[in-house]
């Protein structure tokens, strides 16, 4: 059985510019990296736990931060690389990266070597327009912001540079 997250995208709008909120993954292995670093806040979901409702702790142990209030609307899923399938809500909102104040894990790093270290889950969160988040997110969450954008009513806006 393949391993699920659940998170949420959020989104604000100026205008006719749309921002995405995301997240750039902590740690060592990701510290150097920022093309396909990126991802929308998320993680596996507890036992029993419905998936909205983890996306929705998923994202205030991530950022530290409630998530926004707004209605969240289905993107439905997508499969990672690694074989993880993500279920991701889109939700209006705005909030200050500044404010943010990343939650923990430990891992073992350098690899094999026995030594724990403590990093952030997230080591930066940022507003992006469509173009910048489809080249800065993991390669299977990109296709999120052709779904966000056609919910939105303004239909993918092409090749990334465009």
């Amino acid at each position: 059985m393949s391993r699920r997250s659940a998170g949420l995208l959020v989104v604000r709008r100026a205008g006719e510019r749309v921002e995405l909120l995301l997240a750039h993954m902590g740690g060592p292995y990701w510290a150097g990296r920022d093309a396909g670093a990126w991802s929308v806040p998320k993680g596996e979901p507890e036992d029993g736990e419905d998936l909205l409702t983890a996306a929705r702790r998923e994202f205030t142990e991530e950022l530290g931060l409630p998530p926004p209030e707004g209605e969240p609307v289905p993107l439905g899923e997508v499969r990672q690389r690694s074989g993880k399938v993500v279920t991701v809500w889109a939700v209006a909102g705005d909030l200050d990266p500044a404010d943010v104040v990343p939650g923990t894990f430990e891992l073992e790093w350098p690899p094999r070597s026995g030594h724990r270290v403590r990093v952030p889950e997230v080591d930066r969160v940022a507003w992006f327009s469509p173009d910048d988040a489809r080249r800065l997110l993991v390669s299977g969450q990109a296709v999120l912001v052709d779904r966000l954008l056609e919910m939105l009513g303004t239909g993918p806006a092409g090749p990334a540079g465009t």
